[in-house]
């Protein structure tokens, strides 16, 4: 590392050049050896050996230089205001999040519904404070962080507000209202709709309901991400449903976190990753995420049956005290599975996560509480989300490594964490997430490339960055070219690792040297700077 040439004007000197480098771009192409330069933001030139000064030069000689990564899936909406720095994040190199995810958003908010939206995001949100807001005000003051941001709103909370948790279709004027808050988010900072139609409220909806929404997203030229109704044994007739919304319509589709979840449906990620290849290659503007690991994170209470969340989390709570309830619930599960994740081996393959009342009890699994108590699981699982009021926070290991794999190596599917920026110490430390939050793109990146040879790093890279890019519409970023904006990651391909473990899960990933966000250093040396030069991107900018 050196300094700045003193002997020219500072005028005339660029801010930044990365030197000696391998620059694998984003676009899939070949690496190639060059220096990258930055100035007032923005890519200035990738070129070998530039001699042109800057105020900084940084040695990346025997390391890969990449544009900034995009997780393109996540929840750090309900983390961000209270870790700006993004630690876990940036520190594997990403430097954009897509937040308000799975139809889960903290805004708008109608007067006097706050404690509404804070009881029904507890599981996910646990720390975040909510209030009454609009979602141009929410937008408006979305804190500084070092990473950029992409605000959605949630299909889910436009129906609490709307609805609450009925199950049943709403009236006219709750259709206009809904339609009315959409058209309101985007216009003040919504970058599209998500939806979470594998629970309540957005399982009550019909399609009919959702392609409404989706003309109001076409005509602000808006899109639409999704976690489809069903990841399990209806899975391949939900990728439909999304897939539909898009050719009725003509929105964009993103499916979320693309799985085959449950011991009778593995197998199949092949099949299922050409009926959305197909619809691509109709012309369809459809895309997908994925995450490389076999198990998932959930609210306890979503693996439940839809109906026990009927009318709310205090009916849920009172339902769920119930012997007859209880009696339902074993029968169902032991014919379907359980929701939205169908037949898994035993409970010992739930474990708690977070637990805000109960915190001593995270990381054990549901099959050892019971044991323990000497009761069946399904009253232990019951007992639990009535102890805990609904706010437990589980990992499901349901997917198949192979079918993690198939999925992971198909270049055109981008990648999502589906997790939350976290770090090791303060609030956010508490508890054993899911690992993924500290290592997906990391994993991606080393384990799937260097050890699985499930892809090149040019592909691994490029799924990454480009890919994900143009998913999004986002024509500036997410390729090292001259005039994109300077979101860049300097990583060793040899050492670039993921570190967390489902026992030990607040770890950051290895391997990364410096993140560079909007032209601004943020990682420096393997340290983060501080800096929160991260914005909140807007459509058409």
């Amino acid at each position: 590392m050196s300094g700045p040439d003193d002997t020219m004007p500072a005028d005339t000197m660029d801010d930044l050049l990365i030197r000696g480098g391998h620059v694998v771009d984003g676009s899939g192409g070949p690496g190639r050896d060059a220096d990258v330069v930055v100035r007032a933001g923005r890519i200035a030139a990738v070129e070998p050996r530039s001699a042109r000064p800057a105020h900084r030069v940084i040695d990346a000689r025997g390391q890969v230089v990449a544009p900034g990564l995009i997780d393109i899936h996540t929840h750090s909406d309900f983390t961000l205001p209270l870790n700006p720095r993004a630690e876990s994040k940036i520190r594997q190199g990403v430097t954009l999040e897509v937040v308000g995810n799975c139809g889960f958003s903290v805004a708008p908010v109608l007067p006097g519904r706050a404690a509404t939206l804070r009881e029904y995001l507890a599981s996910s949100a646990t720390w975040l404070p909510f209030q009454d807001t609009t979602f141009a005000d929410y937008a408006a003051g979305f804190p500084a962080t070092s990473v950029n941001v992409i605000l959605q709103v949630g299909h889910n909370t436009l129906r609490l507000m709307t609805a609450g948790l009925d199950n049943r279709p709403l009236t006219p004027d709750e259709m206009a209202a809904m339609e009315r808050l959409l058209d309101e988010a985007l216009a003040g900072g919504a970058w599209g709709l998500s939806s979470g139609l594998f629970t309540a409220p957005g399982h009550f909806a019909d399609a009919a309901e959702i392609h409404a929404l989706a003309r109001v997203l076409r005509r602000r030229g808006a899109a639409y991400s999704t976690h489809v109704r069903d990841e399990a044994d209806r899975g391949f007739e939900a990728v439909r449903e999304a897939i539909a919304v898009a050719e009725a319509i003509g929105v964009h589709v993103q499916i979320a976190h693309l799985k085959l979840s449950g011991v009778d449906n593995w197998g199949g990620a092949a099949r299922l990753l050409e009926e959305i290849a197909a619809a691509r290659r109709r012309g369809l503007p459809v895309d997908c995420d994925a995450y490389p690991y076999d198990t998932a994170t959930n609210p306890l209470r979503n693996l439940l049956p839809r109906w026990v969340m009927e009318n709310g989390i205090p009916a849920m709570l009172e339902r769920l005290r119930s012997r007859d309830v209880r009696t339902r619930l074993r029968d169902e599960i032991a014919r379907t599975g359980l929701t939205n994740f169908g037949r898994i081996p035993s409970w010992d393959a739930v474990r708690v996560a977070i637990s805000p009342h109960l915190p001593e009890h995270a990381g054990r699994t549901l099959g050892d509480i019971a044991r323990c108590r000497g009761v069946d699981p399904l009253d232990a699982v019951a007992d639990y989300i009535v102890a805990d009021r609904g706010e437990t926070r589980i990992l499901i290991t349901s997917m198949a490594d192979a079918d993690v794999h198939e999925i992971t190596r198909a270049p055109w599917v981008t990648v999502g964490s589906d997790g939350n920026a976290l770090a090791i110490t303060g609030v956010t430390s508490q508890g054993k997430p899911h690992p993924r939050y500290y290592g997906t793109h990391a994993r991606v990146l080393g384990p799937c490339v260097r050890d699985l040879r499930l892809l090149t790093l040019e592909q691994a890279v490029a799924k990454m960055t480009g890919a994900a890019a143009r998913a999004l519409g986002l024509p500036d970023r997410g390729l090292l070219r001259a005039g994109a904006w300077a979101d860049v990651t300097v990583f060793d391909p040899a050492r670039i690792t993921d570190r967390g473990t489902y026992d030990d899960p607040h770890r950051y990933a290895a391997g990364v040297s410096t993140v560079v966000v909007n032209g601004e250093v943020v990682v420096d040396g393997g340290d983060h700077t501080g800096a929160l030069p991260g914005r909140v991107l807007r459509r058409g900018t």
